[in-house]
């Protein structure tokens, strides 16, 4: 590849705490000479203050660039967009996340620049949505994938999915998983039993009482109220058992108000975002996943990097490494009384949950964080490289056509 620098600009919606954008910054922050990294958010992110920090990185906030369908503010969103590229001249413009996905590759088009990466973390569509919002966002992906170099999906069943509906052409794609700190997870893992006192004091929790617990953001896609509704029927069982949520959302308030329906308010513990999230989980005894739709959540491999046996719903990524009785109890999205009897044998029986544990972390290679950045410049340099190709390519054709004496 080239040793020229090589400019290369990040667009992401927000910069709220999820896999997507802990990833993009690490990425931003670690890459290697010759790329040059920027980045280009929408404010009001809770880690806005971390990318200010990242040295050698220059970071832009777009104010229009939000989340929510907003025509209006979305035109604007693509004009000041289209004037940072102009300004910046990127050589890659690497989009990640739905809004910022759509608009980010068309002010790239408009502005030719050379390479357009598209990461894929999760659609913004699902199956639970109305029809015909699901159809208009896969219409949109459908419209920008023409315009898009490569692809990058973070599990394998987003890559299966998109090229069945069109949104990934065949052959511009790559799988690179979304990396953790594997040395972060695993030294908390190694103490396990300081950790687990300490949260349970901070927490109010007995120290010997069983914690079952749920990592995520508050919102929809997670279904926080199954995990609640989970919970109870745990609870019925094993009495002795408590339950802590660290994460924040929309759905926060919810969360507390059916706990204290179903008479669990007071084993319920609402730890909010937590940046010690190796810590918690070392904590637990089972961790609970309740999505209805994914990518691939970080949290997995982190809690199999901890050693904490896991009991997680069969949607999208998480099938790509979890597979039931093996090395994880996994149910169907909503199955809240399945996710239950997962957990409680769980509890009931320590020795099965380590079994499923262990045999979880022939997977962890595969989610190194450094890893995934190498195989991010790796992806860099090849495509660059093709560009320049063909580049040189047309350049030689058009000048054989200037040179060529007049056709008869």
């Amino acid at each position: 590849m080239t040793e020229r620098t090589v400019r290369v600009l990040h667009v992401i919606t927000r910069l709220d705490l999820g896999g997507a954008q802990d990833n993009t910054l690490y990425t931003v922050g670690h890459l290697r000479p010759p790329y040059e990294p920027s980045l280009v958010c929408g404010p009001g992110g809770l880690l806005d203050g971390e990318a200010r920090e990242m040295p050698g990185v220059r970071v832009t906030f777009v104010p229009s660039l939000v989340r929510e369908i907003h025509p209006a503010r979305d035109l604007l969103a693509l004009a000041r967009l289209v004037r940072i590229f102009r300004k910046e001249r990127p050589h890659i413009v690497h989009t990640h996340s739905s809004k910022a996905g759509v608009l980010g590759r068309i002010a790239a088009r408009l502005t030719r620049v050379p390479v357009v990466v598209h990461s894929i973390h999760g659609f913004g569509f699902n199956r639970e949505q109305p029809a015909p919002l699901r159809a208009s966002l896969i219409a949109a992906e459908r419209t920008v994938a023409p315009i898009t170099t490569h692809f990058i999906a973070v599990s394998r069943a987003n890559l299966e999915e998109g090229i069945a509906l069109g949104i990934i052409p065949a052959g511009r794609a790559s799988l690179i998983r979304s990396g953790i700190r594997l040395d972060r997870f695993e030294a908390a893992g190694a103490e396990r039993a300081r950790h687990r006192e300490a949260v349970r004091s901070e927490t109010g929790i007995p120290p010997g009482a069983p914690v079952a617990g749920l990592i995520a953001c508050l919102k929809p896609q997670k279904s926080p109220l199954d995990f609640v509704e989970a919970a109870a029927l745990v609870a019925r069982r094993v009495p002795e058992a408590f339950f802590l949520v660290a994460g924040d959302g929309d759905l926060r308030g919810a969360v507390r108000e059916r706990a204290r329906a179903l008479g669990i308010g007071d084993r319920v513990r609402l730890l909010g975002w937590r940046r010690d999230v190796p810590r918690i989980l070392a904590s637990l005894d089972v961790m609970l996943l309740t999505s209805s739709w994914e990518g691939l959540p970080r949290v997995l491999p982190e809690a199999i990097a901890v050693g904490i046996p896991i009991v997680a719903t069969a949607v999208d990524g998480a099938n790509d490494i979890l597979a039931d009785g093996r090395n994880a109890v996994v149910r169907r999205a909503h199955d809240r009384e399945g996710l239950a009897e997962g957990v409680i044998r769980i509890l009931r029986d320590p020795g099965f949950g380590l079994g499923l544990a262990s045999c979880a972390r022939a997977c962890l290679g595969e989610f190194d964080i450094d890893r995934m950045v190498r195989a991010q410049e790796a992806l860099y340099g090849d495509l660059i490289d093709r560009h320049l190709r063909r580049a040189r390519g047309d350049a030689t054709r058009a000048g054989a056509r200037a040179t060529a004496p007049p056709s008869i």
